[in-house]
């Protein structure tokens, strides 16, 4: 299973994240499948790959729960419509 989650990068005490499509089972600073995003918590700065994350969310991937929240901030119309529809199809 693959889940979207953050990875953190930077130095100490100037945290930074990119957000990973990751296998479950790796480690938190494991290899990741593919990078598709970035958040800097400092500057609150956000970049999304908006295809790429899609592409894994159709493909059933889970994001965490500090990922969904920054999806929600970031650009909530497209996240949450695309979202629900994948969820509810996923479920019938």
């Amino acid at each position: 299973m693959v889940k979207l989650r953050l990875k953190r990068c930077g130095r100490k005490q100037r945290a930074v994240y990119r957000i990973v499509a990751i296998d479950v089972r790796s480690r938190r600073e494991g290899r990741d499948l593919r990078k598709v995003g970035f958040y800097d918590p400092i500057k609150n700065l956000i970049y999304l790959n908006v295809p790429a994350i899609l592409y894994f969310l159709e493909k059933g991937a889970q994001p965490t729960e500090t990922v969904y929240d920054i999806l929600k901030r970031a650009e909530p119309h497209w996240f949450l419509k695309k979202f629900d529809l994948i969820k509810r199809s996923s479920i019938n």
